[in-house]
């Protein structure tokens, strides 16, 4: 407790409301958060170095693990951008089985955040419900790809694996299941007053703070902007398909479930008109396992909002650069101000409300110490020490905690 009457409140990186671990200092004057210090790092997995020290084929494997959930969003974001600089012609087939794909990821999304979000606020029956319909998208893309997770279907220059007449039955009796069950759950939604009152006017972000903070996906959506790649900029095959850039005015958390839910159904139109105009060919061209020198920025619509990869080649079978800049990176820098004067009970949902990978967003940073950029490689034990030192410098030491937990053992 400070002589102002706040008290600073850490939450992480170890929390059970956080499904990976982040770090949220809280300042609070009563019940009421009167600002929030956003911490990220502790998910660094050295994946952007790792992909320049390896070749193209090995980085597609790697790029798809930075999230679990979105792992064709970042593989195809990725190949795009190499077959940008390589001049290949992707064939037609192969472009609409990525989209297919791409949607039916984005459905098991919005499904497993839809599930999250009625944890977080106390409705378990909405998670065990949606993540009950959810196995229907993961069981379709098993069959689709070989994985429920990791679905490895691209290769630079098309797909890896055809579409039999068998599996798109499959997903068009899918696609009856779902929608049958999202519009469900927009019944759910638009008249359980719990809920509507549980969520409505938390999490407020304008229209203006959307542009101002820079926020992507539904974040921004749900705050009347309509921004949407699959529409601005089109890839794969959503140039010759149609669906609605889904957009609501509430600019909060009960704003941002409906937005997702009226998504699932564009997405559930997306995957049928896929099915329906699935053109006949070759599913990939041969490629070059030396890539021109030139380099390239690929833009995707993922399931949390826009996805950015950077690649640099040198003419090797190795990239010499390899950056990219997932959506959380981008709505994290709004979720400070959402919180903003907010209830510390709150948090949960709004965190929650932006659908956050902390996994794709977590960088390395590098201390500025007089001038000099600190290059020294940390042991274990200096790391630890270090964030010691750092959280004491915050008004937080857990030595006293320590030592009566010692006393007591």
């Amino acid at each position: 407790m400070h002589d102002s009457g706040e008290v600073h409140i850490p939450i992480g990186p170890q929390h059970p409301s956080l499904k990976e671990p982040e770090s949220f200092l809280i300042t609070l004057r009563g019940e009421k958060i009167t600002a929030v210090n956003i911490k990220i790092g502790y998910n660094h997995r050295g994946i952007e170095k790792a992909c320049e020290e390896r070749t193209y084929i090995q980085d597609m494997y790697l790029i798809e693990r930075i999230c679990g959930i979105c792992s064709h969003s970042h593989s195809t974001c990725f190949v795009q951008a190499v077959e940008e600089i390589a001049g290949l012609q992707v064939p037609p087939r192969a472009l609409y089985i990525r989209t297919l794909v791409a949607e039916l990821e984005r459905v098991h999304s919005h499904l497993l955040w839809l599930g999250v979000a009625g944890h977080e606020v106390g409705f378990d029956t909405l998670l065990m419900y949606a993540w009950r319909d959810r196995e229907v998208v993961m069981n379709l893309l098993a069959s689709l790809t070989g994985n429920r997770v990791n679905y490895a279907i691209n290769t630079i220059g098309g797909v890896r694996r055809d579409v039999s007449a068998n599996t798109l039955e499959e997903a068009a009796s899918a696609a009856d299941i779902l929608e049958e069950r999202t519009k469900y759950y927009i019944g759910i939604v638009t008249t359980e007053t719990t809920l509507i009152n549980r969520l409505s006017g938390v999490g407020k972000l304008s229209p203006q703070d959307a542009l101002r903070l820079g926020a992507v996906g539904p974040t921004a959506r749900a705050s009347g902007i309509a921004r949407d790649v699959r529409a601005d900029d089109p890839y794969a095959a959503y140039a010759e398909l149609k669906f609605k850039v889904v957009t609501d005015n509430s600019c909060d958390v009960y704003g941002r479930t409906v937005v997702r839910l009226k998504e699932l159904l564009e997405s559930i139109s997306l995957i049928r008109q896929v099915i329906k105009n699935l053109p006949d060919g070759p599913i990939a061209v041969k490629a070059p396992r030396r890539i021109p020198a030139g380099e390239a920025v690929s833009r995707y619509e993922a399931p949390r909002g826009e996805d950015l990869h950077y690649v640099r080649a040198n003419a090797t079978d190795k990239p010499d650069r390899v950056k990219f800049r997932p959506p959380t990176l981008a709505n994290v820098q709004a979720v400070a101000h959402m919180l903003q004067d907010r209830y510390l009970a709150d948090l949960p949902i709004v965190v929650a409300a932006i659908d956050p990978c902390f996994s794709c967003t977590d960088r390395l940073l590098s201390l500025d110490r007089g001038g000099q950029i600190e290059k020294t490689v940390l042991t274990w034990e200096q790391l630890r020490q270090s964030s010691i030192e750092h959280y004491q410098r915050e008004g937080i030491d857990f030595s006293a905690l320590n030592k009566k937990l010692a006393d007591k053992m």
